[in-house]
């Protein structure tokens, strides 16, 4: 069952839930990655003396810190798509909503057996039916919560911590890799890309970004 809401319902406060969400999906560089945490109402009242707010908010160092110990305490998981393995998926898919969808069903369907949870609780991303399809493609019948601004949930909040602390992560080895720093985000990467396809052409871009990204276009016809 998939309900998409845009008040924030307050029975979902203190239900046992498991609350997802992603990080690099506006990057041009670097991986896609989702996350997942699970909550119960102890849980959620720690997670809250903590400090776990939306991402947004946070630094990346405070980010950093706070991941580290949601992964400490609270059953999570996390898939990170790296941008080679994203466009292929991509390519095949044709659509990231729907590799979207695959990504957070596989982080739901391998928490739900650790932690029993009925409830999912995600950040919304184009038809909410998509995601539940996925989920039912598995098998796994849960009720399923989307909700436009879903860091407002505690559990989101907590999910798209430990989410950006991966990406992070990884853009800093792909850039140890390659020996160049990649940027976050996609408005000033342009410079960076056009020196990656001087020295590697597409077979370095495709290791370290995103290609649908209008960038690689505009760096392939210049």
């Amino acid at each position: 069952m998939t309900d998409l809401l845009s008040a924030y319902p307050p029975e979902l406060a203190g239900a046992p839930r498991i609350g997802t969400d992603e990080a690099g999906k506006g990057d041009y560089f670097g991986d896609l990655v989702v996350a997942g945490v699970y909550l119960d109402a102890a849980m959620e009242l720690l997670a809250t003396e903590m400090g776990v707010t939306d991402s947004k908010k946070l630094s990346d160092a405070r980010a950093r810190m706070l991941a580290r110990e949601i992964c400490a305490v609270f059953p999570h998981e996390i898939v990170r798509i790296s941008p080679a393995k994203y466009n292929e998926l991509y390519a095949k898919m044709g659509n990231l909503n729907r590799l979207l969808a695959w990504a957070h069903a596989r982080v739901i369907e391998n928490l739900l057996p650790r932690t029993g949870a009925s409830l999912v609780v995600a950040d919304q991303f184009g038809n909410a039916a998509v995601l539940e399809s996925a989920l039912l493609r598995g098998g796994r019948r849960v009720r399923l919560v989307q909700l436009p601004k879903g860091e407002r949930d505690r559990a989101v909040a907590a999910a798209s911590i430990v989410a950006r602390a991966a990406f992070l992560q990884r853009l800093e080895a792909l850039s140890r890799e390659i020996g160049l720093e990649l940027p976050k985000g996609a408005a000033h990467v342009l410079p960076i890309a056009r020196a990656l396809y001087e020295k590697g052409g597409l077979p370095l871009l495709r290791r370290v970004a995103k290609l649908h990204f209008r960038t690689t276009a505009q760096v392939v016809e210049a």
